[in-house]
């Protein structure tokens, strides 16, 4: 299992550091991913999806470092947030740097999620980058739910699709938090 993982790694990574996007297995659905720092990729995505670039996409980052690399500053209730979530939580915080201009939200904000599954985790460490994830469907349809689920026109619109658990069913997306820099918290998605 570990030798598909890495062989998968492998191929995302060659196309992600072309400035291509792939189509991935997360810790909650589906996603089509890309380099969070490269504009032209991210534009890729947001053509693919026929979404309009002023609705932002998340952002996976797998450790406290690539965290902090984003976010100069980073609430304390965030981390706590974080350590008793007990299911993907993902964070809305303010004013991200380092990152594609279009992936950040009109109001300056960034959703992210950090993420141990291992495809991602491995993936992230090889590119020393955050990966950009939305959810694998047209903007507007309903989100799959399993890797059977997801249109043709997604599979093909993206330059690799991971060879990893296309048998996951997952309907559950992540909770979304909103935290601001004086840590006020609102809940988006339970």
């Amino acid at each position: 299992m570990s030798q598909d993982i890495n062989n998968e790694v492998h191929n995302a990574y060659e196309v992600i550091k072309n400035g291509g996007i792939i189509l991935y297995p997360t810790d909650t659905v589906w996603g089509i991913g890309c380099d969070a720092t490269n504009p032209e990729a991210i534009k890729k995505i947001y053509a693919l999806k026929r979404r309009e670039e002023s609705k932002s996409m998340i952002v996976l980052m797998n450790s406290d470092r690539m965290m902090y690399n984003v976010f100069k500053e980073i609430p304390e209730v965030a981390w706590q947030i974080l350590d008793l979530s007990e299911k993907p939580t993902t964070l809305i915080l303010d004013n991200p740097r380092n990152v594609a201009e279009n992936v950040i939200a009109e109001d300056k904000t960034l959703g992210v999620r950090l993420v141990k599954e291992p495809f991602c985790f491995k993936l992230m460490e090889r590119m020393k980058k955050p990966l950009v994830s939305t959810s694998a469907n047209i903007s507007g349809q309903p989100t799959p739910k399993s890797f059977k689920e997801i249109s043709p026109e997604i599979l093909k619109g993206v330059d690799y699709v991971v060879n990893l658990q296309h048998d996951k069913v997952c309907d559950k997306p992540s909770t979304i938090i909103k935290l601001t820099a004086d840590s006020q918290v609102t809940i988006i998605r339970k």
